[in-house]
């Protein structure tokens, strides 16, 4: 075929296009998601992600791009991974957790950034003021420390008898110095002895039931952290084995087998981040957006384990459950 027809037929293709084919493909916009954990350990929670894009008119792959960083739960990788997708000029920048927020922060001057935190946005340096955040980053804030208090008075009622119980907690997290804060005051109030536990990777976590087999604590809290959320699985597991309850923040460990769970809906949060990133791509700009406090707290029971723990579980938490897996 001769060059003058070939650019004959690729014109008339062109034009056999629908005009806003082409121009979508031209300006679809590039959104950067930056996560701490892996893609297998987040699949719920980046489905309720493009929810939230959705209701606000996106469809990745149809009007919205989105390029995915995951720090598989290295934290120190995070500062190189959001300045990679500053460099390649994404319209907005979606992160969850507080140091994936934190190791935005620096590239905000140059992307808008959407944080879904635990912390107070503020403490953490993020923005300004909750309602007047200022500067290029906004979000959700989930309140993880804030509800601690109630967490642990949930798991005395589930286990009355309970003096002692054992706090997991992974110490490489920023957070944790605050968290531990929370329990030992709320621990201090209800008359319950902690025992503090560190683990920061799978051996470790394996290391800290090993001497919670040995010192026998009538309960155990599991401090939130995106490790612990990540290890799932292996934490449902383990707690079964050693016949230890357990209170986790998050209702994905429950569905796995855990005991018990009572926090924000993290799957909300992530909707959330979805809705702002969209509004921001709409044209709305960071500072004019106020931080959004989460406001769906879920209490997740699963029966079959408090059954294998031989628990009865008390008529007034079945009451109160948002769900009871059996």
């Amino acid at each position: 075929m001769r060059r003058r027809e070939f650019i004959t037929l690729l014109g008339g293709a062109a034009a056999a296009l629908p005009v806003g084919a082409w121009a979508q493909q031209a300006a679809m916009p590039v959104v950067g998601f930056l996560n701490n954990s892996s893609p297998d350990a987040t699949t719920d929670r980046l489905r309720a992600f493009r929810q939230g894009l959705k209701d606000t008119g996106y469809v990745e792959g149809e009007n919205v791009a989105v390029e995915y960083r995951w720090a598989e739960n290295q934290i120190d990788r995070l500062p190189a991974l959001a300045a990679d997708l500053a460099r390649r000029r994404v319209a907005v920048l979606a992160t969850f957790g507080n140091a994936t927020a934190q190791a935005a922060k620096p590239v905000a001057t140059m992307v808008p950034v959407v944080f879904g935190v635990g912390q107070d946005p503020v403490r953490l340096g993020l923005v300004a003021s909750l309602a007047r955040p200022g500067g290029n980053m906004t979000g959700i804030n989930f309140l993880s420390n804030e509800l601690t208090a109630k967490r642990l008075e949930l798991l005395r009622v589930l286990v009355p008898g309970a003096v002692k119980v054992a706090v997991l907690v992974d110490p490489t997290v920023p957070p944790t110095e605050a968290a531990l804060r929370e329990v030992e005051e709320a621990a201090g109030a209800m008359g319950l002895r902690i025992q503090i536990l560190n683990a920061s990777n799978s051996d470790e976590i394996n290391a800290a039931f090993a001497t919670l087999e040995r010192e026998r604590p009538d309960a155990l809290f599991v401090a939130p952290g995106f490790l612990f959320t990540s290890r799932r699985v292996q934490l449902a597991q383990l707690a079964t084995f050693h016949k230890v309850p357990a209170a986790h923040q998050s209702r994905e460990v429950v569905e796995v087998g855990g005991l018990m769970s009572y926090g924000a809906s993290i799957l909300d949060a992530y909707r959330q981040v979805g809705v702002y990133v969209g509004r921001i791509l709409k044209g709305a700009k960071p500072a004019d957006l106020p931080v959004v406090q989460s406001t769906k707290f879920e209490l997740v029971i699963n029966a079959q384990t408090a059954r294998m723990l031989s628990l009865t579980v008390p008529e007034k938490l079945l009451v109160a459950a948002d769900e009871v897996i059996e």
